[in-house]
């Protein structure tokens, strides 16, 4: 078994779209798009959404992954699109933003406050007078278990090169530092192949983005609790401020 990360690595970030997910982010997005002349699409990974904004305006990607970015310059419309590699907590684009996104939970990759600050005062400084922020990050107050095993999250899908794939996911959770370890893991069926990554994942409450966001010189104008639109409150899946500069 091979361990890497499924970001940095060019065999794991192959993997990084088969597994299904919601894209009511991307949806919300380009609605909330509509109007920005300019777009930075933090943590843009491989570009799924980033593509998708750049009809009609200028729109950069950032993520500090390369194998993602090489990915991403290879989908269809890539070329609109001016993709950076650097970390989210500290760059320089010499340029301000009317919209900055950091979706797909990319937040809780941020496993300090320091680091949490760090991101947000970067979206401070990049965002033009007018301009508008969003994020999400998962509720730690959601009433759901956070703890997966392999067999309950084990699925099989098809690799358009690699053939079948079976896929499962191990999780496990802190509640004292409200840290999420988890493990992804591709097999190859063909081959027997294992491809393994580890990472974790921070769980923030919604109290301390919120002092965090007005540290940073941000305040929020809507909180979400799904992307789908509907407000937030104690238990919501998601926490999603919505705001621009204080």
């Amino acid at each position: 078994m091979t361990h890497r990360t499924i970001f940095t690595d060019p065999d794991l970030a192959q993997f990084y779209e088969l597994t299904p997910r919601d894209r009511a982010d991307h949806t919300f997005c380009k609605e909330l798009a509509n109007g920005a002349r300019s777009v930075l699409d933090l943590g843009c990974g491989t570009g799924e959404l980033t593509v998708q904004l750049a009809e009609g305006r200028h729109v950069v990607g950032l993520d500090p992954a390369a194998a993602m970015l090489e990915l991403a310059g290879k989908r269809q419309n890539g070329e609109r699109v001016q993709w950076i590699q650097a970390d989210a907590r500290s760059f320089e684009l010499g340029e301000t933003f009317d919209l900055i996104c950091l979706t797909g939970h990319s937040f809780q990759f941020f496993l300090t406050e320091e680091d949490q600050l760090a991101a947000l005062k970067m979206i401070a400084k990049q965002l033009s007078p007018e301009g508008q922020f969003v994020f999400d990050t998962r509720n730690p107050n959601f009433p759901d278990r956070k703890t997966r095993c392999k067999e309950e999250t084990l699925s099989q899908t098809q690799h358009p090169d690699l053939g079948a794939i079976e896929s499962w996911n191990i999780s496990e959770y802190d509640e004292v530092t409200q840290t999420l370890s988890f493990t992804n893991a591709y097999k190859q069926l063909e081959t027997g192949e294992i491809f393994s990554a580890p990472s974790q994942i921070k769980y923030t409450t919604q109290d301390k983005v919120d002092q965090l966001l007005e540290e940073a010189g941000l305040y929020v104008e809507t909180w979400l609790g799904e992307w789908t639109g509907e407000p937030y409150h104690a238990t919501s899946r998601e926490i999603i401020p919505i705001g621009r500069k204080a």
